[in-house]
């Protein structure tokens, strides 16, 4: 089974989409990416997502991806005598580390850390920035406030701190645990909350050793200004416009997010688009009109795939809001105006042999009657680079390799095929030529483009190209 459109969709699993049949019917309605939500559920749970999702995707002969999104630390208030009470604007509140019940004057807030790196004018949002505080004064264990933004306030509320790099880890004890669980049980993707700095992906690299790519969510201030260093050092990206909406100012949230995606799709890296996409979905079988344009936002943009939160994993219509969300991406990509806006935002990349290999790909594909573009690849480097040109022809990614495969259903309009190795180019083109005509995007009298790397297995080796016709005859005539 082929897509008809080039952007992904991530669906989240949960309580609602927790058996195998409304897995395999998400698939069919079409979600390419799982995400297990590591912030809710047991290992046990989440075992047996895993183990539905790959049952599916050996029914159905099709890779798909399964992205774990970890926790991240969480910095919430304590309790409160009463379990919650009324701050007014202009009033005075403490926060410190008394472990004593809160009172209408103070609550506990049981993280150092964030005293540590307060000082006087910090701002403080609490229960996602309903609640905002501006520190006055602080110390090692206390922080005395003024409220700025009142509001009822009560028992473990999350609290961000906006203004300033908090010394924390962007791994708890509790996400090196599912870490670990997660890349023995086998998942694609690591998606690492709160990341404030590279040096924090780089920590979840070395406890991964290579055994699943990492997945950096955008989602602080801190982050935003460090991207390119962050985006340097990931795998991919995710605009996780959740919290960024929290720490930033809201007006803030669509350019931030539009820089984002530009940035990954020049450094050839998948970006997700993520965060109340389809909300009302939640609860009803039909979305708003603003939602469907947020969606076709992310796909103008050219976005590599757009998320389903609890839209998928907890709401009443799973199904409804993915078939929802692929039938906007199909219509967007069928208007005339999309491919100008994808091709005028395209930044040329001609740095290396490999940048030049894809970009002639694309050139040929859209300038001849050649059906697809099929890139023979170990790593997915190849058919990363290719997408990076957002071609108007199909993408096949051709690997002998499972996990590849599997990472490769992140990438913007790549149809991924598991073929067996090779030695020698002929033996890749015969592969191209078999998957183009087998999967539907080629006739046998057709033309194919074919890219790979010569040696074989080695990464980073994009360094050839040859247009090839569909028919193995004369495949093999023009070898003789």
């Amino acid at each position: 089974m082929r897509r008809h459109r080039k952007i992904k969709i991530v669906a989240t699993l949960g309580p609602a989409s927790s058996d195998k049949e409304t897995i395999r019917a998400l698939w069919e309605a079409g979600a390419d990416v799982f995400r297990l939500n590591m912030s809710h559920g047991t290992h046990e749970t989440i075992a047996a997502l895993h183990g539905h999702i790959r049952d599916v995707e050996a029914e159905i002969g099709r890779p798909i991806a399964i992205l774990a999104d970890l926790q991240g630390p969480k910095l919430r208030v304590g309790v409160f005598a009463n379990t919650a009470v009324d701050l007014e604007e202009g009033q005075s509140f403490r926060l410190d580390l008394s472990a004593e019940p809160g009172d209408n004057t103070r609550v506990q807030l049981p993280h150092p850390e964030i005293f540590a790196a307060l000082e006087a004018g910090t701002a403080l949002l609490v229960n996602d920035g309903k609640i905002r505080l501006r520190v006055e004064a602080c110390g090692a264990d206390f922080a005395d406030c003024t409220v700025t933004v009142g509001g009822t306030i009560s028992n473990r509320k999350g609290v961000n701190v906006p203004d300033v790099v908090l010394p924390l880890a962007a791994l708890s004890e509790k996400d090196r645990r599912d870490l670990e669980f997660a890349c023995r049980l086998g998942v694609d993707w690591l998606a690492l909350s709160f990341v404030q700095r590279p040096e924090d992906v780089l920590e979840a690299r070395e406890l991964t050793q290579g055994r699943a790519a990492i997945l950096s969510k955008i989602e602080k201030p801190a982050a935003v200004k460090a991207y390119d260093s962050i985006l340097a050092v990931s795998d991919g990206i995710m605009v996780a416009r959740g919290d960024l909406g929290v720490e930033c100012p809201v007006q803030a949230v669509p350019p931030i997010q539009k820089r984002l995606v530009r940035g990954a799709r020049a450094a050839a890296k998948p970006v997700i688009v993520a965060t109340q996409m389809l909300e009302s979905m939640i609860e009803s079988p039909m979305p708003t009109r603003a939602e469907v344009s947020d969606v076709a936002t992310a796909i103008y943009e050219g976005a590599d795939a757009v998320m389903l939160s609890a839209e998928s994993a907890a709401g009443q219509y799973p199904v409804e809001a993915v078939r929802t969300m692929n039938n906007v991406a199909i219509e967007v990509e069928g208007d005339p105006t999309y491919r100008e806006i994808i091709e005028a935002s395209r930044k040329v990349q001609r740095r290396t042999v490999a940048d030049g290999i894809v970009s002639a790909a694309r050139e040929i594909a859209e300038t001849t009657e050649i059906r697809a573009i099929c890139c023979f690849t170990q790593s997915g480097t190849t058919a990363a680079l290719v997408a990076r040109e957002r071609p108007r022809v199909p993408i096949l990614a051709l690997t002998p390799l499972t996990r590849t495969a599997r990472q490769l259903c992140l990438t913007w309009g790549a149809h991924c095929v598991i073929v067996d190795p090779q030695e020698r180019f002929k033996g890749a083109v015969l592969a191209a030529a078999k998957a183009a005509r087998e999967d539907g995007f080629a006739a046998v009298s057709d033309q194919i483009v074919v890219t790979a790397g010569v040696p074989f297995n080695v990464q980073g080796t994009t360094n050839i190209l040859r247009v090839a016709p569909c028919d193995e005859r004369l495949i093999t005539r023009s070898e003789a």
